[in-house]
């Protein structure tokens, strides 16, 4: 297993600790329940799977080290490097701008920009006709390039099938900087359209059997389908990808669905339907997968409360605070400094899309099973500070031996 070189502010000797001893205890990674600790008035429940994914450790290592390596340079990002407050907030202390926001919209003009310049292409990657523009500047959109293997993996697959003459569904936010880059590398070699959602999906099938007019087509997608796209053509044999933060059981049930509406349309036998979708299985993360089923553990262990840790934006944190919410309290948080007091805690609603503060959330004479985790590009070490705060609403010191004897 690769090792990266990650800056110490991120790490958390502790958090550390517990995710090796999981990891020794269960390598082929088949233990998906979560690390109890039981605290006497509280009891801290631990996903098995959270924080750093390989994509975000390998981003933030390039980053720190373009940092390095251009000392009195100016060093920019296209955009976020990763969806976390902390990690960009560094990133701005240390003298980096950023040129565009989340949403692809300028801050800086890329006519300011010189070929002595440092770019760094976020984890997110990014859009063919931003490597063209950089490229026209005179700098090289490769050599600070930090974009995740699993995302890279995505659009060699929309390639490959692009290249058999399928058309590609790509599963995503229309607006998340992923998406936005999968789309534009699908789409210079196959028909593409993007879609958000199962209710979609099934828009989506409606034109593909013809029930709505082709027409109508480009009304309901709108900048989300690739030049010269036709319905009435380029529906008829295609594969589904992902942003790989979408919820893995959401993007498969989307691409079954989607198979058998082929097979119902065109009444395919099992021979045939190859000829007509093609399977993209493969191009599922990971770390996506792996924090999702350890959150599906989560939620039979019969918590009372959880506490999802991560950047508001944060597409696979968002997916976190989904799944729990249905089943109990569920507080979507940046940072230790949103407990304010075991009577208030500021957290994020993913529905208002607002901060809202909400009290008597630790009260009670009963003992409370509290779930912790957190998404892929939150560090361990805010993961440690929040467990510290949680455990001073009940005065109780954190006892490391204990900790890890426990497990």
């Amino acid at each position: 297993m690769k090792t990266f070189d990650i800056p110490e502010i991120y790490k958390s000797n502790l958090i550390g600790k517990i995710k090796e001893q999981r990891r020794v205890k269960d390598k082929l990674k088949k233990d998906f329940s979560p690390s109890v600790f039981d605290f006497g008035k509280v009891e801290i429940l631990l996903a098995r799977h959270f924080g750093f994914c390989y994509g975000v450790e390998n981003a933030v290592e390039i980053a720190y080290k373009t940092i390095n390596e251009n000392e009195g340079k100016r060093v920019f990002l296209l955009s976020e490097m990763i969806h976390n407050p902390d990690v960009n907030a560094d990133l701005l202390s240390r003298g980096v701008r950023f040129l565009m926001d989340t949403k692809g919209n300028s801050i800086i003009d890329f006519s300011e920009l010189t070929p002595e310049d440092a770019v760094i292409v976020p984890a997110f990657g990014t859009t063919i006709e931003i490597q063209n523009k950089l490229s026209a500047l005179g700098i090289d959109p490769y050599k600070y390039d930090t974009t995740c293997p699993f995302v890279e993996k995505v659009w060699n697959r929309a390639g490959q099938i692009g290249e058999r003459g399928y058309s590609v569904i790509v599963h995503g936010k229309p607006n998340h900087e992923e998406t936005r880059a999968t789309f534009s590398h699908s789409k210079e070699g196959s028909a593409t359209v993007i879609i958000e959602d199962m209710k979609e999906a099934e828009v989506l099938a409606e034109f593909i059997t013809g029930k709505r007019e082709a027409a109508n087509f480009f009304e309901v997608f709108e900048g989300r389908y690739s030049d010269g796209f036709d319905p009435a053509k380029d529906l008829q044999r295609f594969g589904v990808v992902n942003q790989t933060t979408m919820l893995a059981t959401e993007t498969q049930a989307i691409a079954d669905y989607l198979k058998q509406v082929l097979i119902d349309y065109k009444n395919l036998s099992e021979e045939q339907v190859p000829a007509y979708f093609a399977s993209t299985r493969d191009t599922l993360c990971y770390a996506t997968n792996d924090n999702q089923d350890a959150t599906y553990a989560l939620l039979k262990a019969d918590a009372d409360i959880a506490i999802v840790v991560g950047g508001y934006n944060s597409s696979n944190t968002t997916h976190l605070v989904e799944l729990l919410e249905k089943q109990m309290p569920t507080f979507f948080i940046q940072s230790q400094d949103k407990l304010i007091s075991k009577t208030e805690i500021s957290h994020f609603d993913i529905h208002q899309k607002k901060e809202i503060v909400s009290t008597e959330v630790f009260n009670g004479t009963d003992k409370k099973r509290i779930i912790l985790t957190c998404g892929a590009s939150c560090p361990d070490a805010v993961v440690e500070s929040v467990l510290l705060k949680l455990l001073s609403f009940y005065e109780v010191e954190l006892n490391e031996e204990k900790v890890l004897s426990s497990l």
